[in-house]
């Protein structure tokens, strides 16, 4: 019988970590050794014996859990927000101090979400304007979500790349927020509603005709297919990956 990866869950009481429990004690080739939850000590994963670290936590307490995780020689993957760019450069510089170990920080675990994203960057470079509209339950404490501001870089970073100029836009005269937040140079505008759980439109347009690329996730299982593909990867990709997509076989 192969040996079975030794998996933790930080933020195992709340919503996502849950799913992710769940999921993870399902698997065959895994074995969930510790679920803490608020207020639990880190030192509990390495009495534990985890190889893999799933933080599904809070921005406040993500980074510091990753960095334990990485000094203690144990793998992470990242579900949390909060991440921004020097966040990731300093996490990088020390992983550098420990070349054999991997981090995977995802802004969505959704399958569907990743590929959606990534198809929208490709279709980017053909179409005069893009924006997009992200759409999730109104307990989410961030906007816009990792996914769209991940989405909106991809889409920027194809654009110019191929040299696509800025789309047209005659607004002269806006009330605050009315044209949503300026990712990249890409808009981006958030729904907070009730009954939400997490949806994504990056709306295209060109000379008579639009292309709508939309993902949703209905139930936060949809993220877990993601997560058990991280958890099963990163042992093999030491260092930072950035998003979801670095595992997929995408061009």
């Amino acid at each position: 019988m192969t040996e079975q990866l030794a998996v933790a869950v930080l933020g195992a009481g709340g919503r996502m970590g849950s799913e992710a429990v769940t999921a993870i004690e399902s698997a065959p080739d895994l074995e969930l050794v510790a679920a803490l939850k608020r207020g639990d000590s880190l030192d509990e994963l390495v009495s534990a014996g985890a190889q893999v670290v799933v933080d599904l936590t809070t921005p406040e307490n993500t980074e510091a859990n990753v960095r334990f995780a990485v000094e203690h020689g144990m793998h992470a993957v990242v579900g949390t927000t909060g991440w921004d760019e020097a966040k990731r450069a300093s996490l990088a510089q020390l992983l550098e101090q420990h070349p054999g170990t991997g981090v995977l920080i995802a802004p969505n675990f959704a399958l569907g979400s990743v590929l959606a994203s990534s198809f929208a960057a490709t279709a980017a470079k053909y179409f005069e304007s893009v924006e997009i509209i992200e759409l999730h339950h109104p307990d989410k404490v961030d906007a816009p979500s990792g996914t769209a501001i991940r989405t909106a870089q991809l889409v920027a970073a194809a654009r110019d790349a191929a040299d696509v100029p800025a789309g047209p836009d005659a607004t002269t005269k806006a009330l605050d927020g009315a044209r949503g937040a300026d990712v990249d140079g890409v808009r981006v505008h958030s729904v907070r509603l009730r009954g939400l759980v997490a949806h994504q439109e990056v709306l295209l347009g060109g000379p008579g005709e639009q292309l709508t690329i939309r993902h949703d996730s209905f139930d936060r299982a949809s993220f877990m297919p993601g997560v058990l593909l991280g958890v099963r990867a990163v042992t093999g990709r030491p260092g930072l990956t950035y998003g979801l997509d670095g595992y997929l076989e995408l061009s």
